[in-house]
């Protein structure tokens, strides 16, 4: 399935949240809670890491810049 560029930032957005709520979970000293998170965010990162795949595929350009280009933007707007 194709993804806009927009669509990839917004992917990162919610994973990088999720991966926040996970690391806090694990500060916060709460397992059963923070597996859970854990699960959620590393689903959301590998949904992430296939659609920058596959946009860089139909770019027809290096994935590792599509990812990286991904995280500038997601940084500059927070």
């Amino acid at each position: 399935m194709a993804h806009t560029f927009e669509e990839l930032v917004e992917k990162q957005r919610a994973a990088d949240q999720a991966h926040a709520t996970a690391q806090a979970l694990r500060t916060k000293g709460d397992p059963p809670a923070y597996e859970t998170a854990w699960q959620v965010w590393r689903d959301l990162a590998k949904e992430v890491q296939g659609a920058v795949t596959v946009h860089a595929k139909e770019l027809g350009t290096v994935r590792a810049g599509v990812e990286l280009e991904v995280k500038k933007a997601v940084r500059l707007t927070e």
